[in-house]
């Protein structure tokens, strides 16, 4: 009974952890898609016909453009685009962090917004390549499969070159969905030894 009051003040933290894992999930994961696209030289314009243009424009242009203005770009890499997206992971966990009393140390903070950087980057691949999976069994047509194919050729295709087909299936993307579970174990291991350190 004297542990009652608890209860709604750990409900509403995971309920504000889960609706901040979604908005910065969702936000930082189109900043990174809008890194790769650039780094493809995907256009994204609307006159490319992109059907993801101009959604990407819409989540990300206010925090990447004027990030853009003091954030030059690296080669094909657009660093504005990067750094948009670790700054929405670590302002993801500064919350979390303020809502659970400051236990950690506000190092853990920043570790945790870049293994949660390379944990998105990571679960955005493995759905992309799932998308793609489908739409080419299903053999669709459509400006979104060709979109898909180019974002995910260049991951696939290293992994083609030493997989054959088996009974003429590609198991490339099986394949590669395998590896990133296993690069997610290896992953949370490495971020709790480095927390341990910190």
């Amino acid at each position: 009974m004297m542990h009652a009051p608890l209860l709604p003040i750990t409900m509403l933290y995971q309920i504000t952890s889960l609706l901040l894992e979604v908005a910065a999930g969702l936000l930082s994961g189109v900043c990174l898609l809008r890194l790769y696209m650039q780094y493809q030289r995907i256009p994204m314009s609307a006159r490319s016909g992109n059907p993801m243009g101009k959604f990407i424009f819409a989540l990300t242009d206010w925090l990447v453009l004027p990030l853009r203005k003091v954030i030059p770009a690296v080669g094909r890499w657009d660093m504005a685009s990067l750094v948009a997206a670790f700054l929405v992971q670590l302002a993801q966990f500064l919350i979390l962090w303020l809502l659970s009393g400051m236990g950690a140390g506000l190092p853990s903070v920043l570790i945790y917004a870049v293994f949660g950087l390379v944990r998105m980057a990571m679960s955005g691949l493995t759905g992309l390549v799932i998308v793609y999976a489908v739409l080419s069994w299903v053999q669709t047509q459509s400006p979104l499969a060709d979109l898909l194919e180019r974002l995910v050729m260049p991951v696939l295709a290293p992994i083609r070159r030493v997989l054959p087909l088996v009974g003429g299936v590609d198991l490339s993307p099986l394949a590669l969905l395998v590896l990133l579970q296993i690069a997610g174990i290896v992953l949370g291991h490495v971020q709790a030894a480095v927390l341990v350190v910190v």
